[in-house]
């Protein structure tokens, strides 16, 4: 590792984007993100709208980013696989990922790697994951989120908190910082926007350390939908209930029980 990168822990950092059919957004937001993050991986989750376009042409032009395609949508937490794999396979210590839709602020980038870096005070170790929360303090100009939506990650986040016996006020946030020891600790096999569930149950199984971070709450596209059957509120609300019993069934299959139970900070 060169002295530079010792002294500048973004550097041993990678950042990666979950990308489909955002057209719109990606060249804007991976010009904002580059001011913050020096080493940065698309992962284009089989986009049909111009997006793998616009990103090939980027590449051709500018090349500073990464881009790996999937030919087929595979779903939001297959594209996260695909980042944790990369990051792994490519020896980062450590892997940011931020959403592409604009409702994650890239300027915070260096404060998830700082909190993920940061040596611990006292006990025990610093954090393994560090998680966005919008709910854990208030940001001026925050939007007000849809209703159903917030009243599911209430629900699922205390159900989170009494199964795995962390302290979150967010279970959904995709702006994330995984040290090298949580990605080699989550073996993610849920395809869909149910990812972060299955992380949970897989974080606690492994007694690793979670440290929320407040962002701001930004809704950009408030009737976004989430594919068929998902978008009736109660039936997303139990399929995430069932993705937990999935994923904590998994967890005792595999004998992977907590040693010391998990540690949560910041929630």
């Amino acid at each position: 590792m060169s002295s530079q990168s010792a002294q500048d822990p973004g550097r041993r950092f990678l950042t990666a984007l979950p990308v489909f059919n955002e057209v719109r957004h990606v060249d804007g937001v991976l010009d904002e993100v580059l001011r913050h993050a020096p080493h940065v991986l698309v992962v284009d989750d089989g986009s049909t709208d111009g997006t793998s376009r616009v990103l090939a042409d980027r590449l051709e032009r500018r090349g500073d980013v990464r881009v790996v395609r999937h030919p087929q949508n595979r779903g939001y937490g297959a594209a996260l696989a695909t980042a944790f794999r990369e990051a792994l396979a490519g020896g980062w210590e450590g892997l940011v990922t931020i959403d592409c839709d604009g409702q994650h602020q890239p300027r915070l980038i260096p404060e998830f790697v700082a909190a993920a870096t940061r040596p611990a005070h006292g006990p025990g170790r610093g954090p393994d994951i560090v998680s966005g929360s919008r709910y854990l303090r208030h940001f001026e100009g925050d939007s007000r989120p849809p209703e159903a939506r917030r009243r599911i990650n209430e629900t699922i986040t205390a159900e989170i908190n009494a199964r795995c016996g962390f302290r979150l006020t967010d279970a959904f946030c995709g702006f994330k910082a995984y040290t090298r020891r949580a990605l080699l600790a989550l073996h993610v096999t849920e395809p869909g926007y149910a990812m972060p569930l299955e992380v949970w149950v897989q974080a606690a199984a492994a007694g690793l350390v979670v440290e929320e971070l407040p962002v701001p709450l930004l809704y950009l596209d408030p009737s976004r939908s989430f594919g068929g059957a998902l978008d009736d509120a109660e039936t997303r609300l139990a399929y995430y209930r069932g993705v937990l019993d999935r994923a904590e069934a998994a967890v005792a299959a595999a004998a992977n029980c907590p040693s010391g139970g998990p540690a949560t900070r910041g929630g």
